[in-house]
C-alpha cells in the first residue's frame, strides 16, 4: 500500500462534459443574428449536438492522441514499389470523419450554410485543429471549381458530401472526397508568380502533364489538389487527382514531410511532378483569378480558426480561475485577475463576432456584401490571427504553472497560435491586399464605411476612432510603409462597430474605452479599473 502523506485540495476540475456551442454566448448570438429565424431551432439543436461531442472526454482524447502521434511518411512498400502514402492515427481520421459528417465541408448545399458551418467550425476546431486544414481546403474549393461547370458538376457532389472515405481510390468511386491545395514553391513562397511549375497540354481537351514541385502541399492524402502551373498561355489553375480514372496512383512524390511548430497531427509535405496528370480549371493565363476565390475562403477560415483557438484559451483560463483559490479568494474575484480575464474575454468575443459577420457575408452573396468582404476580410484576416499568439500566452499564464504544461492542453494552443497568421498570406500579404482593395476598388472602401457607419452616434469613441480612420484614408500616399497601421485601425473600427450593435452594454464599453479610446496598456489585464469587468468574465465563463 502507498503510503499517504497529505491531503491535496485547491485542484481545478477539468473543462470536459460540456457543451462547447452553448457555452459560448457571443457565439450562440451571432448564430441568432445571421440566422434566418426558420432556421434557427435545426441550426441550435445541431451546433449544440457537436458542442456537446467537442467538450465530451472521449473527443478531447482524440485530440491529445492525433497531436501525440504525427502522421509518419511511407514513399515505399514493402517490396520497393514507390507509394507515397501518408500514414495518420487512427484519432485523426476520427477528427476528421466527424467534421465531415457535420457538415464542415457541405456549406454550399444548405440555406445559411456558411453561418451555420462557420459556428460548427469554430466549435469543432476545439478539439483539435490539425484536421481542420482539409476540411477547409475542401469547403473552399467549390468556389474555384465553379468556373468550369463540367467540373463542377463532376466533384462538387463529392467535396460537400458528408460521408468520409480515408482509403485511396478513384473520386467516382468513393462517396466523398477531400481536396488540397498546393501554390507555394521554394524560390517564390507567397510570389506565386515567381513558380516554375510548367504544364504541358496533352492530347485530350483541358488535360495537361506536370513537371515541378510545391514546396508547402498540406493533406497530401487528400483525393485532388488545386494547383498553379505556367501553361503556354500563362500562370493557370489545375485539379490534380491523386488516383487516376483507371484506378493507377497518379504521380506525385512526396519528398518529405515538414516538421511543423504546430499542428501537429496534420501532414504538410513537399511534393515532386514528374508527368504528373491534371486537368485545367479556367482559362489559360488565369491562375491566380480562378483559385482566388479558394484562397478567400481559406483565409476567412484562418479568421475562424484563430478565433476558436483564442476561445478555447479564455474558457479554460475562466474556468481555471473560478475554481482556483490564492491569496484568500477565488482568482476570478480578485481584481487584478478579473482585469486580465476580462481583457482576454474582450479580445476573444470581438475575434468571434468579426469572424461570424464575414460568414453572414457570404450567405447574403450580394454585391453590396462582395464588396465589403473585398476590404473586411483581409483586414480581418491580418488582425485577428496577429492577436491569437499574445491571447493564448496570456491565457495559458493565468494557469500559472500548470498552463506550461502539456497535460492542461494549453502548449498545444499556444504552439498552433501563430499558424493562421503565416498560412494563406502572411500579415503583410494581408496588409498590401487591402491597400489594393482601397486602391483599385471605390465599392469596397464604401461598403467598409457603410457598414461601421451603422454604429455611428452609439460611442463616442468609435466615432473619434471612424473620424479618425476617414482622415488617414484620404490620404494614401505613401501608405505602404504604414500599411499595417491603417489594416489594424480599419479592423478595431469594425469590430467596435459590431460590438456597439450587438454584444452587452459592458462589452461594448470595455472594447471601446480601451481599444479605440486609448485608455489601455501594452499588456493585456491593463483595462480602466472602472469597468463593470465582472459582466465581462461572467459572460465569457465555460458553464458546465
Amino acid at each position: 500500500m502507498a503510503a499517504s502523506t497529505h491531503t491535496v485540495t485547491n485542484q481545478v476540475p477539468p473543462l470536459v462534459g460540456y457543451d462547447v456551442f452553448t457555452a459560448d454566448k457571443a457565439l450562440v448570438a451571432a448564430v441568432e443574428r445571421h440566422l434566418d429565424p426558420a432556421l434557427l431551432d435545426e441550426a441550435r439543436q445541431d451546433l449544440s449536438g457537436l458542442g456537446k461531442s467537442t467538450g465530451s472526454a472521449q473527443v478531447q482524447e482524440w485530440g491529445a492522441l492525433a497531436n501525440e502521434n504525427p502522421p509518419k511518411l511511407r514513399t515505399h512498400d514493402r517490396y520497393g514499389n514507390r507509394i507515397d502514402e501518408v500514414e495518420f492515427h487512427p484519432a485523426y481520421h476520427r477528427l476528421l470523419g466527424k467534421g465531415v459528417s457535420a457538415g464542415l465541408t457541405a456549406a454550399w448545399t444548405r440555406p445559411g450554410g456558411h453561418v451555420r458551418r462557420a459556428a460548427g467550425f469554430v466549435v469543432w476546431s476545439q478539439a483539435e485543429a490539425g484536421h481542420g486544414c482539409p476540411l477547409s481546403m475542401t469547403h473552399a474549393a467549390v468556389p474555384a471549381l465553379r468556373t468550369d461547370p463540367a467540373l463542377a458538376a463532376e466533384w462538387e457532389p463529392l467535396l460537400t458530401s458528408t460521408v468520409y472515405e480515408e482509403e485511396l481510390g478513384p473520386a467516382d468511386r468513393k462517396a466523398g472526397v477531400l481536396f488540397g491545395m498546393g501554390m507555394t514553391e521554394k524560390q517564390g513562397g507567397s510570389d506565386v508568380r515567381a513558380n516554375t511549375t510548367v504544364a504541358r497540354p496533352l492530347a485530350e481537351d483541358g488535360t495537361y502533364e506536370l513537371t515541378g514541385h510545391k514546396w508547402f502541399c498540406s493533406a497530401p492524402m487528400s483525393d485532388g489538389f488545386l494547383v498553379l502551373a505556367h501553361a503556354p498561355g500563362g500562370l493557370t489553375c489545375f485539379l490534380l487527382p491523386r488516383v487516376l480514372p483507371d484506378g493507377t496512383r497518379n504521380e506525385f512524390r512526396i519528398q518529405r514531410l515538414k516538421d511543423k511548430l504546430g499542428n501537429r497531427s496534420n501532414a504538410s509535405a513537399e511534393v515532386e511532378f514528374d508527368g504528373t496528370w491534371v486537368r485545367r480549371v479556367g482559362d489559360e493565363g488565369r491562375g491566380v483569378r480562378t483559385i482566388i476565390e479558394m484562397v478567400a475562403m481559406t483565409r476567412l477560415d484562418c479568421a475562424l480558426g484563430a478565433a476558436a483557438l483564442m476561445r478555447q484559451a479564455v474558457a479554460q483560463a475562466v474556468h481555471h480561475c473560478t475554481y482556483r483559490e490564492a491569496f484568500g479568494g477565488k482568482l476570478v474575484d480578485k481584481p487584478l485577475m478579473r482585469n486580465v480575464l476580462a481583457d482576454l474575454a474582450l479580445e476573444s468575443e470581438a475575434a468571434t463576432t468579426l469572424a461570424l459577420r464575414l460568414a453572414a457575408a457570404y450567405d447574403d452573396g450580394g454585391e453590396q456584401e462582395r464588396a465589403f468582404l473585398r476590404l473586411a476580410l483581409p483586414a480581418a484576416k491580418y488582425w485577428v490571427t496577429k492577436r491569437c499568439t499574445p491571447l493564448v500566452a496570456e491565457a495559458s499564464e493565468c494557469l500559472g504553472g500548470n498552463g506550461y504544461v502539456e497535460e492542461s492542453g494549453m502548449p498545444r494552443l499556444l504552439r498552433e497560435s501563430p499558424l493562421n497568421s503565416i498560412w494563406e498570406g502572411a500579415g503583410n500579404v494581408q496588409a498590401l491586399d487591402v491597400l489594393r482593395a482601397m486602391q483599385r476598388e471605390p465599392a469596397a472602401v464604401n461598403a467598409f464605411l457603410q457598414e461601421v457607419g451603422k454604429a455611428r452616434g452609439a460611442d463616442h469613441r468609435l466615432d473619434g476612432a471612424i473620424k479618425d480612420l476617414l482622415t488617414e484614408l484620404a490620404d494614401l500616399d505613401g501608405v505602404e510603409g504604414r500599411a499595417r497601421r491603417l489594416v489594424e485601425r480599419i479592423a478595431l473600427v469594425l469590430q467596435g462597430s459590431l460590438l456597439v450593435r450587438f454584444a452587452p452594454p459592458e462589452t461594448a464599453d470595455a472594447f471601446c474605452a480601451s481599444r479605440l479610446g486609448n485608455d489601455w496598456g501594452n499588456a493585456f489585464g491593463t483595462l480602466p479599473h472602472t469597468l463593470n469587468l465582472a459582466s465581462v468574465v461572467e459572460r465569457a465563463r465555460p458553464v458546465t
